[in-house]
């Protein structure tokens, strides 16, 4: 299924390729225009532990520790890839012949897995921090010259983002310790760089693009009482990778 789906991306691209034509209803001469976007995210976290990561943790309200019933200790903290997808706005201004400075607004849907494995895997525990993220990313894109109804590019810039249903507004303190949150700040900073490529058809241009960016600053929330998931962290760092497609 891999394979062929690989095959059906490669098989379409060149389709478009093949099939565009004249020059994007001549969108890249004008000093400013707009168009919008849709993005594949997949986001994951680079983790910093504390040197006593692996020490098991005993809730101060109870003689027990977490999980409960088992005196072993953490064997690994990770991260695997999550999905998502995210629906924005592109502002582009022109700023010399090879380069623009663009402005793409996005709401972004994804989720973000942290695994805790011990010894004994029936003790295995999987939190989720579940977000909405408004970004506003501001970049530089310079552009090659075209050849014929091709263009290619690179990026570079930065987002802001703003997590608009942050576990930070949940209140866990009635929660046993096993169902105990791991929160993200609510505001953040991340750079991000990538490459496209600008295919033009009569009317509009289509951008396919591949962008990583990764949050400048620590994201966990560590100001709040430690919790079994927390105690192991140092600090997270968000990183994403996204295939986008631009309509210009």
């Amino acid at each position: 299924m891999t394979k062929f789906t690989s095959f059906l991306t490669i098989f379409l691209f060149l389709s478009l390729i093949s099939r565009a034509q004249n020059n994007g209803g001549g969108v890249d001469d004008e000093p400013l225009h707009f168009g919008f976007t849709f993005q594949y995210v997949s986001a994951e976290y680079k983790i910093y532990k504390k040197p006593d990561w692996y020490t098991l943790y005993t809730s101060p309200d109870t003689p027990q520790p977490i999980p409960a019933g088992t005196d072993e200790r953490l064997m690994s903290v990770s991260s695997p890839k999550t999905p998502g997808f995210g629906l924005g706005f592109v502002s582009d201004l022109k700023i010399a012949s090879h380069a623009n400075l663009r402005f793409t607004p996005l709401l972004v849907f994804t989720d973000r897995m942290l695994n805790y494995e011990y010894r004994d895997p029936k003790n295995f525990q999987q939190k989720k921090v579940q977000s909405t993220l408004v970004d506003f990313p501001l970049g530089i894109k310079l552009k090659s010259d075209q050849r014929g109804n091709f263009r290619a590019y690179i990026l570079g810039g930065a987002k802001y983002s703003m997590d608009i249903i942050s576990k930070k507004k949940i209140d866990d303190s009635e929660l046993t310790d096993i169902n105990k949150l791991v929160k993200n700040k609510a505001n953040f900073l991340s750079w991000e760089t990538g490459i496209g490529f600008d295919l033009y058809f009569e009317y509009f241009k289509m951008s396919p693009e591949i962008k990583f960016s990764q949050s400048i600053g620590n994201v966990l929330k560590n100001d709040e009482k430690p919790n079994p998931y927390t105690k192991p962290l140092d600090r997270l760092f968000l990183r994403s990778f996204q295939f986008s497609l631009y309509f210009e």
